[in-house]
């Protein structure tokens, strides 16, 4: 194999979706490096595959890349897996990808399972364009920062998110984004008890909100914003998050975030901001 970096994608649930690839370059790779040790023993245990491991993950990748780096320069191959899907997909393995271009090490993608792509094939929603949000802050504040930004993508939004804060995290998703939207909630994909719920995001808001935080991995996916209701929606939320926020924001601020959020006119937002920040006035920008 030689000098090379190989990023190996392995099963996020079902150990047969591993390819014959992938098993290839992990039975001949000098070294692999993954995020748990114990993970990658057991999928190459289940294939009869021994070979030296080495833990790379957000704690250590400062330490242990150069190390990798090393054993490349040496001449060795190296495979790179997470624990489940495909390397540098929320994970620090881009890092490490940069390192060795920079070194002039080829890197070579081996392809395979991937719960961003799984989950977008089976949930309903435009597939032409999508946006991944990766993981969205755990705190309420940054969290709707974050979706704001993200208001008027024309694609489908796709972020990974932990059970105990899906209701929460559905609930601002449809306050900021808007509760008409289409969306899903991909649960388990390609593991025995995988589903898939379908609805307009406020009623998959709700339906969590009255039930048990749901077990396994999860990914939230969003459609855009109906055309018929887009603007309805922006003109309904606009006072209501203006009136909130003018309590505790500059007007300035406040107008930056609405408008953000509404994907109205940052003029029209203003002048309305005014209007209720000065018992009525209209004013334009100044």
């Amino acid at each position: 194999m030689g000098q090379q970096l190989y990023l190996v994608s392995t099963p996020i649930g079902n150990l047969a979706d591993i390819t014959l690839r992938a098993l290839d370059v992990l039975r001949r790779a000098d070294l692999v490096a993954c995020e748990d040790t114990r993970v990658t023993k057991r999928l190459l245990s289940s294939h009869s595959i021994e070979r030296p491991l080495i833990a790379y993950h957000d704690h250590n990748a400062e330490r242990v890349r150069p190390r990798l780096i090393n054993a490349l320069q040496e001449g060795k191959s190296v495979a790179l897996t997470s624990d489940a899907g495909t390397p540098l997909v929320s994970d620090p393995g881009y890092k490490l990808v940069q390192a060795v271009l920079d070194a002039g090490i080829a890197v070579t993608s081996v392809p395979g399972a991937s719960a961003l792509l799984a989950s977008l094939a089976v949930a309903g929603l435009p597939t032409d364009r999508f946006f991944f949000g990766g993981f969205l802050p755990s705190k309420q504040a940054a969290r709707r920062k974050v979706l704001a930004e993200l208001h008027a993508v024309p694609g489908t939004l796709i972020f990974y998110e932990s059970p105990k804060r899906l209701d929460a995290t559905l609930a601002d998703m449809a306050t900021v984004l808007g509760g008409e939207r289409p969306a899903a909630v991909a649960r388990e994909l390609t593991k025995l008890h995988e589903e898939v719920r379908r609805a307009p995001l406020r009623a998959l808001a709700d339906f969590y909100a009255a039930s048990d935080p749901p077990r396994g991995e999860l990914v939230i996916l969003l459609g855009p914003q109906p055309v018929e209701v887009r603007q309805e929606d922006a003109e309904a939320t606009m006072d209501r998050r203006l009136l909130a926020l003018l309590g505790e924001q500059s007007v300035r601020d406040a107008v930056d975030q609405v408008a953000a959020e509404t994907g109205l006119p940052r003029r029209k937002v203003y002048k309305r901001a005014l209007a209720l920040d000065r018992g009525g006035e209209d004013e334009g920008e100044r």
